[in-house]
């Protein structure tokens, strides 16, 4: 029944994206866009159940054709407010927000904003993460899957943000409030909110570089473990050309009231190059290093420490319908990964393709 209502939403994003003669529907200050990436991975370890690494949201179904996100979106905007709802459905929303209550499951968007200075706005609501260069929406990402830094760090994020920038718009600064590391809802017995910032700074047309934070805690107050959060990252991009450098640093507090501290890190760079008009090419190399386990459980209780290589070739098969592939090896040093559901190995080897398109 799951894969009919997929197949039904994809029969009418796809129509609607063929018969609009534009990218988006308008009518007066209200604007209707829709996304939908229809995929099928074949995972070399095989996992008998088809569910792949718990680290991995997107693209996590091995050996079946399937959809990772489709969401159908309303956007308000006036020139002192704005407001924004959409409700998706996917693989990576029943992996992403399996922790979230039911009701809100299917909520990829759900918030408004007010102009409350010259260049300054505060919005309310859930929103996109601010933090990293990868989202959940494949056509805005480089790569056909995610790295491990994205999988790991927040996708989506709910509290309060405000969002200012310059005159000369060269910089972004935002401060947010949240509920915490990426949820929607507040844990149980939390009372204590999260706290968020982003700067961004224009170089010029071609280079840009990007800080974001978050600072606060995962649990409930009587098991708070203090966390601090790093997302680095440059974007350049210039005629063909394109790279991206990042690196993400986490410290948290291994026990309550005690000032010793758990790191991870990932360090990740992507390079791009446009072969023509409709063909591109992108590698990506990364590593990710969580020894403690905070963010990352293994199966096995050992160290996650992974190294990673991609490569993808997109076809731009019209100016909003993108066909992708990719091939991609994670690789560690410890036998940390599931082969076959009844045994371990250190190399996690697969191949993804993708179709996704937006109107």
């Amino acid at each position: 029944m799951r894969f009919i209502l997929n197949i039904l939403v994809l029969l009418f994003l796809v129509s609607s994206t063929i018969f609009s003669q534009t990218s988006e529907i308008k009518k007066n200050n209200l604007t209707l866009s829709g996304y939908f990436d229809l995929y099928y991975c074949f995972d070399f370890n095989e996992p008998l159940a088809g569910a792949r690494e718990n680290f991995l949201y997107n693209h996590n179904k091995h050996n079946e054709v399937n959809v990772n996100l489709v969401y159908l979106k309303s956007n308000y905007s006036l020139s002192k407010f704005r407001a924004n709802l959409a409700l998706m459905h996917g693989t990576y929303a029943m992996a992403n927000l399996a922790a979230e209550p039911a009701i809100i499951k299917n909520l990829f968007e759900a918030n408004f904003g007010f102009k409350i200075g010259k260049r300054t706005w505060l919005d309310a609501g859930i929103f996109p993460s601010h933090i990293g260069f990868e989202s959940a929406v494949g056509k805005d990402c480089w790569n056909l899957t995610r790295s491990i830094l994205a999988e790991n760090s927040p996708y989506y994020e709910s509290g309060i943000k405000v969002t200012n920038t310059s005159e000369s718009e060269k910089t972004t600064f935002s401060v947010l409030l949240l509920n915490g590391w990426q949820k929607i809802v507040r844990p149980k017995n939390s009372t204590i909110p999260s706290l968020g910032t982003q700067f961004i700074y224009k170089f010029n047309n071609n280079f840009s570089v990007n800080h974001s934070s978050f600072i606060g805690n995962d649990t409930p107050d009587s098991a708070f473990l203090f966390r601090f959060f790093n997302n680095f990252y440059g974007t350049y991009t210039k005629n063909k050309f394109g790279l991206i450098v990042g690196f993400d640093l986490g410290l948290q507090q291994n026990q309550i009231n005690k000032s010793n501290l758990n790191v991870w890190y990932s360090p990740v760079a992507i390079v791009k190059y446009n072969l023509n008009s409709n063909l591109t090419l992108a590698g990506r190399a990364e590593h990710y290093n969580d020894k403690n386990q905070i963010i990352i459980k293994t199966n096995f209780n050992d160290p996650f420490d992974a190294f990673g290589v991609s490569l993808n070739l997109d076809y731009l098969i019209k100016p909003n319908i993108l066909f992708r592939i990719e091939g991609r090896t994670l690789y560690s040093n410890r036998l940390i990964y599931n082969y076959k559901n009844t045994d371990k190995t250190n190399v996690l080897p697969f191949v993804t393709t993708s179709i996704c398109a937006n109107f």
